[in-house]
């Protein structure tokens, strides 16, 4: 019995490393090469990295998120990132209102559902953690007043941190199947019966990934002016 819990803990050692370094080159690519979302606020860019720390939320449960989490943008802040420990603690408090709450309840009940709710649930409460702490740490970090900012927070925050989430739901959503049917042909995960019922999971899970990213695009276009 030890042996094998043993073999399973160097697993969840190995899979979360491979996390971190995943999240943090989409990071550092996304940060070179991502244009602003909203040009009436060029300084938030999208990143893609709770994707993946999101799916090691549901993988290993909320705890090695959190680590995985503040590891990422401990990393981001000392090599490429100019925000400091303002950034710091936004890219900290974003993340893990995004993924704690998907996988708290992913843990309970593993099912497409619960999926869903969770990560719904991560985005509006990231939504909500992101206008409160950039009420309070924007003014310090740009050197604005807090009235300035106060006046960004619906039409430029709130957004932004909308689309954001929304977007980080769908591609987990598309992408946490394949990628732990990846982890199991490694061997970094145990086998696991397919089933009819998971089968039609997934699809439902790409549709709504779909519909979800097509309304975010649609969003974005009308708030650019583009259509």
């Amino acid at each position: 019995m030890n042996k094998k819990g043993k073999g399973l803990s160097t697993q969840t050692m190995v899979t979360c490393a491979m996390i971190c370094a995943a999240a943090y080159v989409l990071v550092s690519i996304s940060h070179h090469t991502m244009p602003p979302l909203l040009p009436s606020a060029p300084f938030l860019k999208y990143d893609p990295k709770d994707v993946v720390i999101a799916m090691g939320g549901l993988l290993f449960g909320p705890l090695p998120a959190m680590v995985i989490s503040v590891v990422v943008s401990l990393l981001e802040m000392v090599t490429f990132s100019t925000t400091g420990w303002i950034g710091f603690v936004m890219n900290v408090l974003s993340t893990w209102a995004f993924v704690l709450p998907a996988s708290l309840i992913y843990i309970k009940r593993k099912n497409l559902a619960a999926a869903v709710t969770g990560l719904a649930l991560g985005t509006a409460l990231m939504v909500v953690v992101m206008l409160l702490w950039n009420y309070l740490l924007t003014p310090i970090y740009m050197g604005m007043p807090r009235a300035a900012v106060a006046e960004m927070l619906v039409p430029v925050f709130l957004p932004f941190n909308l689309i954001k989430g929304s977007l980080n739901m769908a591609v987990t959503l598309l992408l946490y199947k394949p990628v732990v049917s990846a982890l199991r042909a490694a061997r970094l995960m145990p086998k696991n019966e397919g089933s009819a019922r998971q089968g039609k999971a997934t699809v439902a899970a790409v549709l709504i990934a779909v519909f979800i990213i097509a309304s975010c695009v649609l969003a974005l276009l009308l708030m650019n002016d583009i259509i």
